[in-house]
């Protein structure tokens, strides 16, 4: 490593400006990053990390504004750069890799020309670099100079291809929305490495794929940049993540940097409270702390989620059969055709337990959530509620039997009527069911906000002015309104920060044990998995490839598909423990 470091932050400040006055977003931060080297940034939302970042590029949105401390990059102090300076560095030397790739691509523009045009604003465009020249020369068969000149089309391709992205020339043709979540990401990386930067800053850059695609895309990201000598700068709210990925982390909370260190020592001896909570509250972390205890014949800490005795004859109060469920669609010309999203799936849901449905975004999952809530017709198959066959309820049995089962949805941004009061939230399913008085039903809303531990005082506020976590305990009381059997979880945590998410996690247990209730719980984080559910369901391609009871599933899968599951959750193989604390 380098004496002389590449990036170094000192005594940090960035404010915005408000009605008020300033703002600090970013509090005295201190960082220092080497050649060829990885640090991750670690923090929720709102703590400053991504404020940092911007700094770092120049790209401050709105009002914000450097307010103290330096940015030194390569020896030169960046802290107060002009807009020519930066548009030199961006790019060619500061690579960027934003969090969403459908809202950072331009939908009318086609990859290639995205690529091109990143090539062209660092005056890259047609030139070989000595890794894209040995890449040309082993396609072609010849000799081709560093420096000299290669085809642009054939260049983006190359990129694409480095990046990951198969069939590469074909895929530089195509637009934004006909690429996959990881596609798109890859197309980003592309760009972000395209003028061979010294620096890469990964802004949360897989934070909204499945854990397997993520795992790849971090695996190739990785090797491309120890193969091209870049450091890499990793943003993400996962301790367990980013000890996996850097060298050395840096944790941030309300703007301060409260930590850091080598990655494994901080995971192992986290000295700053806010950093203990973090290593105890990332679903990978605790998923991989009950598999040491497994391994080690060690009874899991009933601090643990999920830790709890279940009867061998507890019996089935949800089952589904044979179902298939097949889409009509259209092809890329018009044709008529038919998609097979759900494929002959049989399983059943234990009354008072959480039985997890797991599997890839497109397996099927919550198309089969969706027939179970009665919001799709089957195919063919069929669900039964405590033995009784669905598809020959009446409409009004069919009615009745939403009280019964309750979902709560994945976006708590998406998932509430922005325009109606919390209050007109909780209470919707008990007006719709022409329950109690408007008295009883205010009362009946004030009982469910402390049930889920939120404050009465926000009965008269709006969606916008909730947090996340806030906004899905409001879903989770709406969903508890009229007493249900049974939640049907879609992917309820995944939008959440580790903190807010340990936190729901806890509330659904407790809210689980206190009113027995069964949980359908979908998702593809087998982290979270582990700590919640009683029984997992795997689904790969509309099919369900592996079920069994957690811990089982867990220490002996017995299929490839759910091995590579489990091994996709992020830092799996990190030692938790020095081998002081082990002895």
């Amino acid at each position: 490593m380098d004496s002389a470091p590449l990036l170094e932050i000192r005594d940090l400040e960035v404010a915005f400006r408000s009605s008020t006055g300033l703002v600090p977003a970013v509090r005295k931060a201190n960082l220092t990053l080497y050649p060829g080297q990885s640090v991750a940034i670690v923090g929720e939302s709102g703590s400053g990390k991504s404020t940092l970042a911007a700094a770092v590029l120049g790209l401050l949105p709105g009002t914000g504004r450097v307010t103290g401390g330096t940015i030194t990059f390569n020896g030169k102090d960046i802290t107060h750069a002009n807009a020519r300076e930066y548009q030199a560095l961006r790019g060619s030397e500061i690579g960027l890799v934003p969090q969403d790739p459908m809202s950072n691509l331009n939908p009318v523009w086609s990859i290639g020309f995205q690529v091109k045009e990143a090539l062209k604003a660092n005056g890259l465009a047609g030139v070989a670099d000595d890794r894209l020249a040995a890449l040309a020369a082993a396609e072609k068969g010849e000799e081709v100079p560093v420096g000299g000149h290669i085809d642009v089309k054939e260049q983006v391709s190359l990129l694409l291809e480095e990046a990951g992205l198969p069939d590469a020339a074909r895929r530089a043709r195509q637009y934004p929305h006909e690429f996959s979540g990881g596609m798109r990401q890859r197309a980003l990386i592309a760009i972000g490495l395209a003028a061979r930067p010294q620096l890469l800053i990964a802004d949360e850059p897989t934070s909204a794929l499945d854990v397997t695609v993520q795992r790849r895309i971090l695996d190739h990201l990785g090797e491309q940049i120890h193969t091209l000598g870049t450091a890499m700068l990793f943003i993400t709210h996962d301790l367990g993540l980013a000890a996996e990925r850097a060298e050395h982390i840096v944790v941030m909370h309300r703007g301060r940097v409260v930590e850091s260190g080598p990655s494994i020592e901080v995971l192992q001896d986290p000295r700053h409270p806010y950093t203990q909570r973090l290593v105890k509250a990332a679903p990978s972390l605790a998923s991989r702390r009950i598999q040491t205890a497994h391994a080690a014949g060690i009874q899991v800490s009933e601090d643990e989620l999920g830790v709890h005795e279940i009867a061998a004859d507890v019996d089935e109060v949800l089952r589904v059969e044979h179902l298939t469920k097949v889409f009509d669609i259209r092809g890329a010309k018009g044709e008529a055709k038919t998609l097979k999203a759900v494929d002959d799936v049989t399983f059943g849901v234990r009354r008072g337990t959480t039985t997890a449905l797991v599997g890839e975004s497109g397996s099927g999952k919550s198309t089969v959530a969706n027939i179970i809530l009665n919001l799709l017709d089957p195919t063919s198959g069929k669900v039964f509620h405590n033995g009784i066959d669905l598809s020959t309820l009446g409409d009004k049995e069919l009615f009745a039997l939403r009280r019964i089962m309750q979902p709560v949805f994945q976006n708590p941004y998406g998932s509430l009527d922005p325009m109606y009061s919390i209050f007109r939230v909780i209470e919707e399913p008990l007006r719709v069911h022409r329950v109690g008085t408007r008295q009883e039903r205010e009362n009946r809303v004030a009982e469910l906000l402390d049930l889920v531990s939120l404050p009465r005082s926000v009965m008269r506020r709006y969606p916008n002015e909730l947090s996340g976590g806030q906004r899905q305990r409001v879903a989770i009381a709406r969903a508890l309104a009229l007493k249900p059997e049974i939640v049907v979880l879609d992917e309820a945590v995944s939008a959440l920060d580790v903190l807010v998410q340990a936190q729901v996690l806890r509330l659904l247990t407790d809210l689980q044990s206190e009113l027995a209730l069964t949980y359908l719980f979908i998702t593809h984080d087998l982290a979270v998995v582990r700590q919640i559910a009683d029984d997992v369901v795997v689904m790969e391609h509309g099919k369900v490839v592996e079920a069994g009871p957690s811990d089982e599933l867990f220490d002996h899968p017995q299929q490839d598909y759910t091995r590579e599951l489990i091994n996709a959750v992020p830092g799996a193989s990190i030692p938790l423990y020095s081998e002081d604390t082990v002895g």
